[in-house]
């Protein structure tokens, strides 16, 4: 159904350090910096996720209310993938563990440098 998401970032170099550590432990590559520096991309077969700064010059922000899921392998991997974030600038928004509202689900939250949330999600099976 979607081809890619693309969120704000305020500060590409900080944002790509971050995603950088999310993505790898997800089992994806390094980013690579696209439109002259000013967004880093995240290409899969499953489609692509890019965050870089807003087209209207104004300062990105987080959705309201929004959630951006990434699929993880394993609980490790969302362990490892949320470890990764929070060492490069994100901030906890909810702790890995079991998700009961969704028997079988391991999942955790986070907000990256720019207020944009991430939620890294397995489900068993």
């Amino acid at each position: 159904m979607f081809t890619h998401v693309f969120v704000g970032a305020n500060d590409v170099a900080a944002t790509k350090a971050f995603y950088d550590g999310v993505m790898q432990a997800l089992g994806h590559g390094e980013g690579a910096l696209i439109k002259d520096g000013a967004a880093v991309a995240y290409a899969s077969k499953a489609g692509s996720f890019i965050a870089g700064l807003p087209r209207n010059g104004e300062p990105a922000s987080g959705a309201n209310g929004g959630t951006i899921g990434l699929h993880a392998a394993s609980p490790e991997a969302v362990d490892a993938a949320y470890a990764a974030g929070l060492a490069n600038g994100g901030t906890d928004e909810g702790a890995p563990g079991p998700r009961e509202a969704f028997p079988g689900s391991y999942g955790a939250y986070l907000f990256d440098p720019s207020g944009n949330k991430l939620c890294l999600w397995h489900v068993a099976g």
